[in-house]
This record gives structure tokens, sequence and C-alpha cells, in this order.
């Protein structure tokens, strides 16, 4: 490493803040920290700062929050801590092109998949919702176009049966922090090649949208477990029940041969909800009707009035 090297991150959620702390500890001079503004959150919708601020003003940094990076008061003042390099974690906004030009080893993103799969805001979800066998952290150049630039360093993670979107989240953040400092002293001195993407291979992961979330019994016993896995703990699939929704936090796949509507309740006691799906079955294990907390099946079997034969999902 180069001892002048002026390191500036851009980062927000928790999934930042191993890649901020791994710099630090690393002896690298992280000069200033951006990160978004603080928003309101849960129920009193209290105004709480982003993880990275929170992380940043432990570590003694520096921090900024625009609302817009690409505003000129913004970009100039984070120019004047003359960055030598910018590293970004899960910022959360696109960076202008006089931001991306401006220091000397340009700035570099750490993104939790396997480039060019699975580009953009939220490519845990969308690997779990498909089923993926394996995911992994991509340390690449910043363009303009969305997680499109040259590749600098990978890493495959296997995804586990037992993993959802949490526990994928910790890995991939650690493994991106593990990553990003044994990549940062080769691309300092000049040692790596840069591999370009191909768009061929190159798919999506926009952030989930409501429509999303929904259960369409209409699909595979097996693509609905991926969907319920891939939306835990947030923001939680759901289907409804008598108009009103119901969330389903764990359920699994079972290939049980049936005759009945999909999204129809085949059985109900200790261990699952039953439903028919196109083909095989869901067994719910974990559920949350509206209004009630979260709660495993058991105690929902005994004091439910759900019926055999009720359809789910026609509200």
């Amino acid at each position: 490493m180069k001892p002048q090297t002026r390191i500036v991150f851009m980062g927000t959620p928790d999934f930042a803040v191993p890649s901020l702390r791994a710099l630090v500890q690393a002896g690298y001079a992280v000069v200033g920290v951006v990160t978004q503004p603080d928003r309101p959150r849960g129920r009193k919708r209290l105004l709480t700062p982003p993880p990275v601020k929170v992380a940043a003003q432990e570590l003694g940094i520096p921090v900024l929050q625009p609302e817009r990076v690409r505003d000129t008061h913004a970009l100039d003042e984070l120019l004047a801590w003359e960055p030598d390099l910018i590293v970004t974690a899960a910022y959360g906004q696109i960076l202008p092109e006089r931001l991306l030009q401006a220091p000397q080893h340009q700035c570099i993103n750490v993104h939790a998949s396997l480039l060019p799969r699975y580009r953009g805001g939220a490519p845990i979800h969308h690997a779990l919702i498909k089923g993926e066998k394996e995911t992994g952290v991509t340390i690449m150049y910043m363009v303009k176009e969305l997680d499109a630039g040259d590749m600098l360093a990978k890493e495959v993670l296997p995804i586990l049966p037992e993993d959802d979107v949490a526990s994928l989240h910790d890995k991939l953040a650690r493994l991106g922090a593990a990553l990003l400092l044994r990549t940062l002293p080769p691309l300092l001195q000049g040692e790596i090649s840069p591999i370009p993407q191909d768009p061929a291979e190159a798919n999506f992961a926009p952030n989930i949208r409501r429509e999303d979330e929904r259960i369409d019994w209409n699909r595979s016993a097996v693509d609905l477990s991926n969907q319920v896995r891939g939306l835990r703990p947030w923001p939680v699939a759901f289907t409804t029940w008598k108009g009103k929704p119901l969330k389903i936090w764990r359920a699994h796949a079972e290939e049980r041969a049936h005759r009945e509507a999909p999204g129809t309740v085949l059985s109900i006691d200790e261990s699952g909800v039953v439903v028919a799906a196109s083909p095989g079955v869901l067994v719910i294990t974990e559920l949350q009707p509206a209004g009630k907390k979260p709660m495993s099946v058991e105690p929902f079997a005994r004091g439910r009035n759900m019926e055999i034969g009720e359809r789910l999902g026609d509200g």
C-alpha cells in the first residue's frame, strides 16, 4: 500500500460496514465517508442515521450526507478531501462522471453477486428467489452504466439450503470486506488486469417491489419455497387469507400429487399448513396473520379458524 493513498468510502447499509471497518483496521487512510441522509425508521418514524454513518463516527471519520451526490456543492465538498481512490459498497446513488474520473485510482465497488449476473440493488434477494446454488462478491470499476464496469476480483460463495437473506447478507458482507483487502494492494500497484463484463450474460436484480412479495400459487412449490426464503427476514412473502395479508416466514416444498386448485388448503396440523401449488405443495411452518406477530404453525393450528378446502390468495 502507498502510505499517502487517500480513500473516500461511500456506503449506506449494514452490508457496507465490514468493508469500511476493514479498511481502517488494515491501516488505510480513509479521509472521509459519504452516506445517505438520516431517514425516519420504525413505527414512531424516528430519524435514524444509516449504519455506515454510525460506524464512521465511531471510527472518528468525517461524514457527508448529501441528498444528491451529483449536486455541485456536494461534489465540491467530497472532492475537497482529495481522494486518490473511492471505494463504494451499496451506497444507493449513481455517481456522476465528474466523481468517477477524479481519483487517480478511479472508483471501485464491492458488489454482492458474481457479475455480470444480478446487477442492481437487490442481488442477494434475487439469487435466492431464483434458486441459485452459488453467489459471491465482485470488485469492479464503477462506470455510468449500472454495475457494468470492468471486474478486478471475484470470489464464489455456495448458497446453503438453510440460507436466507439475513444469513447470506452477513456472509457476503464479510466476504466482500476480505476480498477488498486482498484486491487493494495489487490494484494500487498497477498489477491487476481488469476483465470486461460480457453483456450477453448480464441479468438484473432491481429493488424488491410489493408485487414481488405476493405469492402466486400457480407457480411450483419449489419456486414458492425459494421466494419465501429469498424475502426473509425482509420484506417477507405474503398471500391473502379472508381478504387480509398473511405473511409466510418459513415454508418448504414437497413433491406431493393433488387434484386441488392452486392455493387450496389441503391440511392443517402442528407440522404445517399444506397448500396446493402447481405442481407440488408448499408446507408453511411459520406465518403471520394480519395484526399478529410471527408464529410457528403449532399455536396457529390450535387456535385457527382456517379450514381445509379454503383458497389462499383470492383476496
